[in-house]
């Protein structure tokens, strides 16, 4: 319920709530050291990515250049400038899945999805991410749907698969 509500939240939210809800967030811990990577985790938390109003926010409040908090995003994978869409589908690109055909599954996500990795279809159903090892090695080829692995795939099953999480 609470990634929906995420989901909910980034759709809904205007520049001027964003703006809001970040200073609120900045008030709060102005005066604490090393606070900038926490309120970018907690502004994510909220809108499922980082605004660039928010960013912006942070920038300025906090009197660190704009160049910097991009930095700091650009260098962590786990934060992304680009809103997520309802199901995050993630392909394993391990060693294992990759020998393992692998490659072909990707290429399957690809054109049913008619996406890229980092990508978000246009109805905000799929992104596409991809993952480098999920540890389960011995039921390679594996992908993994909003943290649901799904092993031993094959890329004429993609379609189903995905049919299950469109709703």
């Amino acid at each position: 319920m609470a990634a929906e509500d995420n989901k909910n939240q980034q759709a809904l939210a205007t520049d001027e709530e964003i703006l809001t809800y970040v200073d609120h967030l900045i008030a709060e811990c102005r005066e604490k050291p090393g606070i900038v990577i926490p309120l970018l985790q907690i502004t994510q938390k909220k809108y499922g990515y980082l605004p660039e109003p928010a960013l912006r926010k942070i920038s300025h409040e906090l009197h660190i250049p704009y160049s910097e908090v991009a930095g700091i995003v650009g260098f962590y994978a786990y934060f992304s400038i680009q809103a997520k869409g309802k199901n995050v589908v993630r392909v394993c690109q391990g060693t294992a899945c990759h020998v393992l055909g692998g490659n072909e599954v990707f290429a399957a996500v690809k054109k049913e999805l008619k996406i890229d990795v980092g990508e978000t279809t246009p109805d905000g159903q799929f992104s596409l991410a991809v993952g480098r090892c999920f540890g389960a090695c011995g039921m390679a080829p594996v992908i993994m749907v909003n943290g649901e692995m799904i092993q031993q795939v094959k890329p004429s099953q993609i379609k189903r698969i995905l049919r299950k999480y469109k709703k």
